[in-house]
């Protein structure tokens, strides 16, 4: 990566006609070139000053795209709350669920090649799966957890619910909507580290199989119910099974690198290792940093990647293109228009943080069916994700926009919402 990104902090990106492309393969546009305002984009670093000086987030770095151009893209604050390390564009952060739609876009390029069906049973790649054939339920009298209660697993050593038959397999589809109940939060879900623990050196190869022991939390297709590691995990176990390669290698050979991502992965190798930002936490004292390590062999699909802003552009762009990026194809527009197709009626309505009203989810990624409704300051048909460390993109076909949001850690909740609303604003034709 050049010296142009990484320029210290403050770091405002100069846009200009006849600047040479960043990084990555998207240029730079000056803003009202590709209908933005200049003026009004930089509402977006005074919410951001905000938020920073509240000691909500230490730092965070944002980006908007419009018409395949980059419009704004700047770092503030620091990477670090105990060095004050300034925060800069090419720094790395850990997607966390901002994985997932990676995974699913993974899944979609073997769909297309015609080596999985989104019908199959996930058992037809990973046979231990057969006998994932139950599902939890309360146990009734004394024993059953009050609504509301968090759910207990097991008393004295014996599970604490029943368990009946699935009515059918999970499929792959069913992880891909989190429609599985697949470690969702549920009865099942609390038994799963005692059923299915994971070490240290386990891989996909290793752990996934464990899983069928864990009994589902709902029978399949019957809930949206987030499944926040297992069930994209397992989607990256039958990833690679059915390419005889090790998930990292699939996605380096097949997306990362011809997308032009060289700093996206599962963790960051020596060299780069000083540019991953630090996680912090909001204490009664302000925000403290927190240790966080990386696996070097298990290689999550569902959260475990990290990622640039830059990088993760040419991932959403490709997107917002209908599958396709500097003349090479991933996806066709006709298998783009599905992963983002409302897939789960109103079930993710109220879900996992979700507005009551107003929402969907497609295939990985959610998607915004009324936007007033909702109370998104995005379009409708708006798709994407965020991920627990704090991290979210956006992309609006109807705009043209893709927006990402990087911080680590802290409560950055309030301040996302004045970033979408401050690019929302700054539209102008």
């Amino acid at each position: 990566m050049n010296a142009f990104i990484r320029i210290g902090f403050p770091v405002v990106l100069a846009i200009g006609a006849g600047l040479p492309l960043i990084a990555g393969s998207i240029p730079v546009g000056k803003a009202e070139d590709v209908g933005l305002s200049t003026e009004r984009l930089k509402r977006i670093s005074q919410a951001v000053d905000r938020h920073i000086a509240a000691g909500n987030v230490a730092g965070a770095v944002t980006l908007v795209a419009r018409r395949g151009k980059i419009a704004h893209f700047e770092a503030q604050g620091v990477m670090d709350v105990d060095t004050k390390k300034p925060m800069a564009r090419d720094n790395l952060f850990r997607l966390a669920s901002m994985s997932k739609p990676i995974t699913g876009v993974a899944i979609m390029m073997l769909v297309e090649e015609g080596k999985i069906r989104l019908t199959d049973p996930v058992s037809r790649f990973i046979p231990e799966f057969t006998n994932l054939n139950k599902v939890a339920v309360p146990r009734p009298g004394p024993q059953a957890a009050p609504p509301g209660a968090p759910a207990q697993g097991r008393q004295g050593g014996a599970p604490a619910y029943d368990v009946v038959s699935v009515n059918r397999p999970i499929t792959i589809a069913d992880l891909l909507k989190h429609g599985s109940g697949l470690v969702s939060g549920g009865l099942g879900a609390a038994d799963a580290a005692k059923l299915a623990p994971r070490t240290p050196t386990d891989t996909l190869a290793t752990y996934i199989p464990k899983l069928a022991s864990v009994p589902l939390d709902f029978q399949p297709g019957t809930l949206w119910r987030y499944s926040g590691q297992a069930g994209f995990d397992v989607l990256s176990r039958v990833v690679e099974v059915v390419s005889g390669q090790t998930y990292d290698k699939f996605l380096q050979e097949r997306l990362l690198g011809p997308l032009n991502m060289p700093d996206t992965g599962f963790f960051a190798p020596a060299g780069k290792a000083a540019r991953v930002v630090t996680m912090s936490e909001s204490t009664p004292n302000g925000l403290r940093s927190v240790a966080r390590t990386d696996s070097t062999v298990y290689f999550s699909g569902a959260g475990g990647m990290m990622s640039t802003a830059e990088d993760y552009l040419q991932f959403a762009q490709m997107m917002l293109n209908g599958g396709e990026l500097n003349g090479r194809r991933y996806l066709s527009p006709q298998t783009m228009a599905l992963m983002t197709s409302n897939h789960t009626g109103d079930m993710v309505n109220g879900q996992f943080g979700r507005p009551p009203r107003g929402m969907g989810f497609g295939l990985s990624m959610q998607v915004v069916m009324d936007p007033v409704a909702a109370d998104l300051r995005v379009s409708k048909g708006a798709f994407g994700w965020a991920g627990g460390t704090g991290v979210s993109f956006w992309v609006e076909p109807a705009e043209q926009i893709v927006s990402i949001y990087f911080v680590q850690g802290g409560t950055g909740g309030q301040l996302r919402g004045d970033v979408e609303n401050a690019i929302r604003q700054a539209i102008i034709n």
